[in-house]
């Protein structure tokens, strides 16, 4: 299935139907006076999240969507029918802004969470509304109102505990592939990667957590330049970052190059993801130097990022403990969430 996650779209809520002119024509009733129905409300144009898709694919090849027209009223006081809602189904993590002024209309975070884009036209009122002391058979009904009409961007943040980010090539398809069922595409050129992968990773009895890989990002993401900037909006909603380093490739000059070159885009994308709780993990402790430099990256690497975890995703060392690890970090910071929502009294 082709990843999908930036579309653009418009929405047009139906019209509302005519109020009706009507009087009451019966043998034996004289002066019946006006039995004008009202028009029906248009439909609504309403996006529901739903947790069996993954991406915006059929929102990429239709790009319109219009809610049913309010039927008109009738004579006989009969009011007209509500137009059909027209519904939009979309992945769970949807964000959803208005195109022309780009205000956030709806972040559908839950499965069934719903949000009406465009609401329909109120029905016109028949004449049997318009009746007063000076006008007993009043010959005119409003017409209905126009339903919304709006131009929508919409855009998928995946919904993840752990986003897994790195340099190209460092073993983050690898990785998610060894501790999930997650199957991305493995070679040895870079960005291989080409859009993000989701895992289910189980620790503990009972217990799990969905983690991200992130296609690689180069100097120069926040720019655009490489693969990885139109993604990283996708490890802004997560709670933890691991943060994957090659340990072969780390330099004995300078061990901490490759390290700061991905947390300054993290910085520039989004300072908040600077700010994000993350864990350090050298991989491919398989290869003779990796171990050798992973001690020059323990001794350089600052205190609030450390310590750092050494682990062969080909092998399976380490694996265990940080699968373990990642999980306490993110019931420590539930909880710490928790306690904030209780000290706020929400």
């Amino acid at each position: 299935m082709k990843f999908i996650d930036e579309v653009k779209i418009k929405v047009k809520a139906g019209d509302g139907g005519r109020g009706c002119v009507s009087f009451r024509r019966e043998k034996f009733v004289p002066r019946g006076g006006p039995n004008g129905g009202d028009g029906g409300d248009g439909g609504d144009v309403v996006a529901v999240a739903d947790a069996q898709l993954a991406t915006l694919l059929d929102l990429r090849y239709q790009k319109q969507y219009r809610a049913g027209r309010g039927e008109h009223g009738r004579g006989k006081d009969q009011y007209g029918k509500k137009g059909e809602d027209r519904i939009i189904t979309v992945p769970v993590g949807t964000v959803m802004r208005d195109a022309a002024t780009g205000e956030l209309l709806a972040d559908l975070k839950a499965t069934g969470e719903r949000v009406v884009l465009a609401h329909g036209g109120k029905g016109g009122k028949g004449n049997a509304h318009f009746v007063s002391s000076t006008n007993r058979s009043p010959r005119h009904a409003q017409p209905g109102l126009s339903g919304e009409e709006k131009e929508l961007d919409i855009e998928l943040r995946l919904l993840a505990d752990v986003g897994i980010v790195g340099l190209p090539n460092v073993g983050k398809s690898t990785l998610i592939a060894a501790i999930s069922a997650a199957r991305p595409k493995i070679a040895d050129y870079p960005f291989t990667t080409l859009v993000p992968y989701l895992g289910v990773v189980s620790y503990g009895e009972g217990k799990s957590y969905v983690i991200a890989d992130i296609p690689g990002l180069i100097e120069g993401a926040h720019r655009g330049e490489g693969l990885g900037h139109r993604f990283l909006k996708h490890v802004s909603r997560t709670s933890l970052l691991l943060h994957l380093l090659d340990a072969s490739q780390i330099r004995e000059e300078d061990p901490l190059a490759e390290w700061r070159v991905v947390n300054r885009e993290l910085e520039l994308f989004d300072t908040a993801l600077a700010e994000r709780q993350q864990i350090v993990v050298a991989n491919k402790m398989d290869l003779p130097e990796g171990r050798e430099k992973f001690r020059l990256l323990e001794k350089l690497l600052p205190p609030a990022f450390g310590p750092a975890c050494a682990i062969s995703a080909v092998t399976g060392e380490g694996l265990q403990e940080l699968k373990r690890l990642m999980g306490v970090k993110l019931e420590q910071a539930k909880a710490a969430k928790d306690e904030g929502h209780v000290a706020a009294g929400l």
